[in-house]
Protein backbone atom coordinates (compact mmCIF):
# COMPACT_ATOMS: atom_id res chain seq x y z
CA UNK A 1 0.00 0.00 0.00
CA UNK A 2 2.83 2.39 0.86
CA UNK A 3 4.48 1.69 -2.48
CA UNK A 4 1.21 2.52 -4.24
CA UNK A 5 0.95 5.79 -2.33
CA UNK A 6 4.52 6.72 -3.23
CA UNK A 7 3.88 5.97 -6.88
CA UNK A 8 0.73 8.13 -6.88
CA UNK A 9 2.50 11.02 -5.19
CA UNK A 10 5.36 10.82 -7.66
CA UNK A 11 2.97 10.79 -10.63
CA UNK A 12 0.42 13.41 -9.70
CA UNK A 13 -0.77 13.81 -13.28
CA UNK A 14 -2.78 10.58 -12.93
CA UNK A 15 -4.78 12.16 -10.13
CA UNK A 16 -5.27 15.36 -12.14
CA UNK A 17 -6.56 13.43 -15.13
CA UNK A 18 -8.97 11.48 -12.92
CA UNK A 19 -10.22 14.70 -11.32
CA UNK A 20 -10.81 16.31 -14.73
CA UNK A 21 -12.63 13.23 -16.00
CA UNK A 22 -14.84 12.86 -12.92
CA UNK A 23 -15.68 16.59 -12.84
CA UNK A 24 -16.56 16.56 -16.54
CA UNK A 25 -18.87 13.57 -16.15
CA UNK A 26 -20.66 15.00 -13.10
CA UNK A 27 -21.22 18.47 -14.59
CA UNK A 28 -22.10 16.91 -17.96
CA UNK A 29 -24.82 14.81 -16.32
CA UNK A 30 -26.25 17.91 -14.64
CA UNK A 31 -26.07 20.02 -17.82
CA UNK A 32 -25.19 18.23 -21.10
CA UNK A 33 -24.28 21.60 -22.61
CA UNK A 34 -20.99 21.41 -20.72
CA UNK A 35 -19.92 18.54 -22.99
CA UNK A 36 -20.49 20.48 -26.23
CA UNK A 37 -17.57 21.28 -28.54
CA UNK A 38 -18.49 24.98 -28.36
CA UNK A 39 -18.00 25.01 -24.59
CA UNK A 40 -14.76 23.02 -24.72
CA UNK A 41 -13.39 25.21 -27.48
CA UNK A 42 -14.07 28.23 -25.28
CA UNK A 43 -12.32 26.53 -22.34
CA UNK A 44 -9.27 25.78 -24.50
CA UNK A 45 -9.16 29.36 -25.82
CA UNK A 46 -9.30 30.68 -22.24
CA UNK A 47 -6.61 28.21 -21.18
CA UNK A 48 -4.21 29.14 -24.00
CA UNK A 49 -2.56 32.27 -22.46
CA UNK A 50 -2.22 30.51 -19.10
CA UNK A 51 -0.66 27.45 -20.69
CA UNK A 52 1.79 29.53 -22.74
CA UNK A 53 3.08 31.40 -19.68
CA UNK A 54 2.99 28.30 -17.47
CA UNK A 55 5.45 26.62 -19.85
CA UNK A 56 7.89 29.48 -19.23
CA UNK A 57 7.35 29.62 -15.48
CA UNK A 58 7.84 25.85 -15.35
CA UNK A 59 11.35 26.33 -16.76
CA UNK A 60 12.09 28.95 -14.09
CA UNK A 61 10.78 26.76 -11.26
CA UNK A 62 12.71 23.75 -12.58
CA UNK A 63 15.86 25.89 -12.34
CA UNK A 64 15.15 26.46 -8.65
CA UNK A 65 13.72 29.99 -8.97
CA UNK A 66 10.24 31.58 -9.10
CA UNK A 67 8.52 34.31 -11.11
CA UNK A 68 5.42 35.99 -9.67
CA UNK A 69 5.43 39.02 -11.96
CA UNK A 70 3.88 37.57 -15.13
CA UNK A 71 0.40 39.05 -14.59
CA UNK A 72 1.74 42.57 -14.10
CA UNK A 73 4.11 42.14 -17.04
CA UNK A 74 1.16 41.10 -19.21
CA UNK A 75 -0.68 44.28 -18.18
CA UNK A 76 2.29 46.47 -19.10
CA UNK A 77 2.81 44.70 -22.43
CA UNK A 78 -0.89 45.00 -23.25
CA UNK A 79 -0.74 48.72 -22.50
CA UNK A 80 2.34 49.16 -24.70
CA UNK A 81 0.72 47.16 -27.50
CA UNK A 82 -2.44 49.25 -27.23
CA UNK A 83 -0.57 52.56 -27.24
CA UNK A 84 1.46 51.54 -30.29
CA UNK A 85 -1.46 50.18 -32.33
CA UNK A 86 -4.51 52.23 -31.31
CA UNK A 87 -5.65 54.85 -33.81
CA UNK A 88 -6.08 57.16 -30.79
CA UNK A 89 -2.33 57.01 -30.17
CA UNK A 90 0.61 56.00 -32.41
CA UNK A 91 -1.41 53.94 -34.93
CA UNK A 92 1.52 51.65 -35.81
CA UNK A 93 1.43 48.70 -38.17
CA UNK A 94 0.08 45.67 -36.29
CA UNK A 95 3.05 43.38 -36.84
CA UNK A 96 5.50 46.15 -35.98
CA UNK A 97 3.78 46.58 -32.62
CA UNK A 98 3.73 42.82 -32.00
CA UNK A 99 7.46 42.53 -32.70
CA UNK A 100 8.24 45.41 -30.31
CA UNK A 101 6.14 43.84 -27.55
CA UNK A 102 7.80 40.43 -27.97
CA UNK A 103 11.27 42.01 -27.96
CA UNK A 104 10.41 44.08 -24.86
CA UNK A 105 9.02 41.05 -23.04
CA UNK A 106 12.16 39.00 -23.72
CA UNK A 107 14.40 41.90 -22.65
CA UNK A 108 12.53 42.38 -19.36
CA UNK A 109 12.67 38.64 -18.69
CA UNK A 110 16.41 38.67 -19.33
CA UNK A 111 16.82 41.65 -17.00
CA UNK A 112 15.06 39.70 -14.26
CA UNK A 113 17.45 36.81 -14.84
CA UNK A 114 20.45 39.14 -14.56
CA UNK A 115 19.21 40.63 -11.28
CA UNK A 116 18.71 37.13 -9.84
CA UNK A 117 22.03 35.67 -11.02
CA UNK A 118 24.54 38.52 -11.31
CA UNK A 119 22.80 40.74 -8.76
CA UNK A 120 22.36 37.82 -6.33
CA UNK A 121 18.88 39.01 -5.36
CA UNK A 122 16.39 36.20 -4.50
CA UNK A 123 13.96 35.69 -7.38
CA UNK A 124 10.94 36.02 -5.10
CA UNK A 125 12.12 39.53 -4.12
CA UNK A 126 13.01 40.57 -7.68
CA UNK A 127 9.74 39.44 -9.20
CA UNK A 128 7.71 40.82 -6.30
CA UNK A 129 9.37 44.17 -6.96
CA UNK A 130 8.63 43.88 -10.68
CA UNK A 131 5.01 43.00 -9.90
CA UNK A 132 4.52 46.39 -8.26
CA UNK A 133 6.73 48.29 -10.71
CA UNK A 134 4.98 46.93 -13.80
CA UNK A 135 1.58 47.84 -12.36
CA UNK A 136 2.78 51.38 -11.66
CA UNK A 137 4.20 51.72 -15.18
CA UNK A 138 0.96 50.40 -16.65
CA UNK A 139 -1.04 53.04 -14.78
CA UNK A 140 1.41 55.72 -15.96
CA UNK A 141 1.29 54.59 -19.59
CA UNK A 142 -2.50 54.35 -19.68
CA UNK A 143 -3.04 57.50 -17.60
CA UNK A 144 -6.10 55.96 -15.99
CA UNK A 145 -7.93 55.49 -19.30
CA UNK A 146 -8.88 52.40 -21.26
CA UNK A 147 -7.34 51.88 -24.70
CA UNK A 148 -9.74 51.24 -27.56
CA UNK A 149 -9.86 51.59 -31.35
CA UNK A 150 -7.40 48.76 -31.90
CA UNK A 151 -6.71 47.85 -35.54
CA UNK A 152 -9.08 45.37 -37.15
CA UNK A 153 -6.08 43.31 -38.25
CA UNK A 154 -5.28 42.59 -34.58
CA UNK A 155 -8.89 41.92 -33.62
CA UNK A 156 -9.28 39.51 -36.54
CA UNK A 157 -6.71 37.21 -34.93
CA UNK A 158 -9.50 35.72 -32.80
CA UNK A 159 -11.29 34.58 -35.97
CA UNK A 160 -8.27 32.96 -37.60
CA UNK A 161 -7.85 29.24 -37.25
CA UNK A 162 -7.35 25.93 -38.96
CA UNK A 163 -9.57 22.85 -38.99
CA UNK A 164 -12.08 24.76 -36.87
CA UNK A 165 -9.54 25.33 -34.11
CA UNK A 166 -8.73 28.97 -33.16
CA UNK A 167 -5.24 30.38 -33.64
CA UNK A 168 -4.71 30.84 -29.88
CA UNK A 169 -5.05 27.08 -29.33
CA UNK A 170 -2.55 26.35 -32.11
CA UNK A 171 -0.17 28.89 -30.54
CA UNK A 172 -0.45 27.22 -27.14
CA UNK A 173 0.07 23.79 -28.71
CA UNK A 174 3.19 25.06 -30.50
CA UNK A 175 4.64 26.42 -27.25
CA UNK A 176 3.91 23.12 -25.48
CA UNK A 177 5.68 21.14 -28.22
CA UNK A 178 8.65 23.52 -28.13
CA UNK A 179 8.88 23.26 -24.33
CA UNK A 180 8.67 19.47 -24.50
CA UNK A 181 11.47 19.38 -27.06
CA UNK A 182 13.61 21.69 -24.91
CA UNK A 183 13.12 19.60 -21.78
CA UNK A 184 13.46 16.17 -23.34
CA UNK A 185 15.63 16.49 -26.42
CA UNK A 186 18.19 19.24 -25.75
CA UNK A 187 21.15 19.60 -23.45
CA UNK A 188 19.51 22.71 -22.01
CA UNK A 189 16.68 20.57 -20.63
CA UNK A 190 19.20 18.43 -18.75
CA UNK A 191 21.08 21.53 -17.61
CA UNK A 192 17.98 23.23 -16.23
CA UNK A 193 16.96 20.17 -14.22
CA UNK A 194 20.51 19.72 -12.93
CA UNK A 195 20.68 23.39 -11.92
CA UNK A 196 17.40 23.13 -10.02
CA UNK A 197 18.41 19.92 -8.28
CA UNK A 198 21.74 21.35 -7.07
CA UNK A 199 23.58 24.39 -8.37
CA UNK A 200 26.78 23.08 -6.79
CA UNK A 201 26.50 19.68 -8.46
CA UNK A 202 25.62 21.41 -11.74
CA UNK A 203 28.76 23.53 -11.56
CA UNK A 204 30.81 20.38 -10.93
CA UNK A 205 29.36 19.01 -14.18
CA UNK A 206 30.49 22.12 -16.03
CA UNK A 207 27.02 23.68 -16.25
CA UNK A 208 26.86 27.48 -16.21
CA UNK A 209 23.91 27.80 -13.83
CA UNK A 210 23.65 31.57 -14.19
CA UNK A 211 23.36 31.31 -17.97
CA UNK A 212 20.70 28.61 -17.62
CA UNK A 213 18.61 30.76 -15.29
CA UNK A 214 18.94 33.87 -17.45
CA UNK A 215 17.71 31.92 -20.46
CA UNK A 216 14.81 30.49 -18.42
CA UNK A 217 13.70 33.97 -17.29
CA UNK A 218 14.12 35.34 -20.83
CA UNK A 219 11.94 32.58 -22.26
CA UNK A 220 9.33 33.24 -19.57
CA UNK A 221 9.27 36.92 -20.52
CA UNK A 222 8.96 36.04 -24.20
CA UNK A 223 6.14 33.61 -23.54
CA UNK A 224 4.34 36.25 -21.48
CA UNK A 225 4.61 38.57 -24.47
CA UNK A 226 3.21 35.88 -26.76
CA UNK A 227 0.35 35.21 -24.31
CA UNK A 228 -0.41 38.96 -24.33
CA UNK A 229 -0.63 39.00 -28.12
CA UNK A 230 -3.00 36.01 -27.92
CA UNK A 231 -5.15 37.52 -25.15
CA UNK A 232 -5.54 41.17 -26.22
CA UNK A 233 -7.55 40.50 -29.44
CA UNK A 234 -10.23 38.83 -27.29
CA UNK A 235 -10.83 42.05 -25.36
CA UNK A 236 -13.15 44.87 -26.47
CA UNK A 237 -10.65 47.32 -24.98
CA UNK A 238 -7.45 47.22 -22.93
CA UNK A 239 -7.98 48.02 -19.25
CA UNK A 240 -5.32 48.61 -16.62
CA UNK A 241 -6.63 45.67 -14.58
CA UNK A 242 -5.76 43.09 -17.22
CA UNK A 243 -3.69 40.24 -15.81
CA UNK A 244 -4.68 40.85 -12.18
CA UNK A 245 -4.18 37.58 -10.31
CA UNK A 246 -2.78 35.92 -13.42
CA UNK A 247 0.62 35.28 -11.83
CA UNK A 248 -1.03 33.38 -8.96
CA UNK A 249 -3.02 31.27 -11.43
CA UNK A 250 0.11 30.41 -13.42
CA UNK A 251 2.18 29.48 -10.36
CA UNK A 252 -0.76 27.44 -9.07
CA UNK A 253 -0.91 25.49 -12.33
CA UNK A 254 2.84 24.82 -12.26
CA UNK A 255 2.85 23.64 -8.64
CA UNK A 256 -0.42 21.71 -8.87
CA UNK A 257 0.96 20.12 -12.04
CA UNK A 258 3.67 18.47 -9.98
CA UNK A 259 6.69 20.70 -10.61
CA UNK A 260 8.70 20.65 -7.39
CA UNK A 261 8.87 24.05 -5.71
CA UNK A 262 12.45 23.21 -4.75
CA UNK A 263 13.39 22.78 -8.43
CA UNK A 264 14.73 20.00 -10.61
CA UNK A 265 11.63 17.80 -10.88
CA UNK A 266 8.40 18.04 -12.82
CA UNK A 267 6.67 16.89 -15.98
CA UNK A 268 5.07 19.06 -18.65
CA UNK A 269 1.99 16.86 -18.96
CA UNK A 270 1.17 17.55 -15.31
CA UNK A 271 1.28 21.31 -15.96
CA UNK A 272 -0.97 20.92 -19.03
CA UNK A 273 -3.54 18.99 -17.00
CA UNK A 274 -3.36 21.51 -14.15
CA UNK A 275 -3.98 24.42 -16.54
CA UNK A 276 -6.98 22.62 -18.01
CA UNK A 277 -8.36 21.83 -14.54
CA UNK A 278 -7.92 25.40 -13.30
CA UNK A 279 -9.53 26.83 -16.42
CA UNK A 280 -12.48 24.43 -16.11
CA UNK A 281 -13.40 25.60 -12.62
CA UNK A 282 -15.22 28.81 -13.59
CA UNK A 283 -17.21 27.28 -16.50
CA UNK A 284 -18.17 24.32 -14.29
CA UNK A 285 -19.52 26.66 -11.63
CA UNK A 286 -21.40 28.59 -14.31
CA UNK A 287 -23.08 25.41 -15.58
CA UNK A 288 -23.93 24.58 -11.96
CA UNK A 289 -25.85 27.91 -11.81
CA UNK A 290 -23.93 29.40 -8.89
CA UNK A 291 -24.34 32.90 -10.32
CA UNK A 292 -22.16 35.72 -9.00
CA UNK A 293 -20.86 33.59 -6.14
CA UNK A 294 -19.08 31.46 -8.74
CA UNK A 295 -16.17 33.89 -8.94
CA UNK A 296 -15.62 33.73 -5.19
CA UNK A 297 -15.77 29.95 -5.25
CA UNK A 298 -13.26 29.91 -8.13
CA UNK A 299 -10.64 31.77 -6.06
CA UNK A 300 -11.32 29.61 -3.01
CA UNK A 301 -10.98 26.38 -4.98
CA UNK A 302 -7.77 27.57 -6.65
CA UNK A 303 -6.36 28.46 -3.22
CA UNK A 304 -7.21 25.00 -1.88
CA UNK A 305 -5.55 23.41 -4.90
CA UNK A 306 -2.25 25.23 -4.39
CA UNK A 307 -2.16 24.45 -0.66
CA UNK A 308 -2.89 20.80 -1.40
CA UNK A 309 -0.22 20.76 -4.09
CA UNK A 310 2.43 22.14 -1.75
CA UNK A 311 1.59 19.50 0.86
CA UNK A 312 1.65 16.77 -1.78
CA UNK A 313 4.98 18.10 -2.99
CA UNK A 314 6.43 17.69 0.49
CA UNK A 315 4.97 14.19 0.83
CA UNK A 316 6.37 13.25 -2.58
CA UNK A 317 9.78 14.55 -1.55
CA UNK A 318 9.73 12.41 1.59
CA UNK A 319 8.47 9.42 -0.38
CA UNK A 320 11.32 9.72 -2.89
CA UNK A 321 13.86 9.90 -0.04
CA UNK A 322 12.67 6.59 1.38
CA UNK A 323 12.95 4.74 -1.94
Amino acid sequence: MMKGLKKFLLRREAGLFALILISTIIVGLIDPGFLSWTNWKDILVRASPTLIVACGVMLVVLSGEIDISTGSLMALLAAVLGILLSSDHFNWNTWGGVIVVLALSAALGGLTGLLVTIGKVPSIIVTLGWLTTYRGLTTFVMKGENIGNLPSELLQLTKFGWMGIPLSIWMAASVVILTWLILNHTSFGWQIRSTGSSSYSASMKGIASNRVKIIAFTLTGLMTGLATVVEVPRLPRIESGIGTGFELLVVTCVVVGGVSITGGKGKLRGVILAVLLMTMIRPMLTFLNLGESGEMWTKAIQGCFILSAVMLDQLAHKASETQ
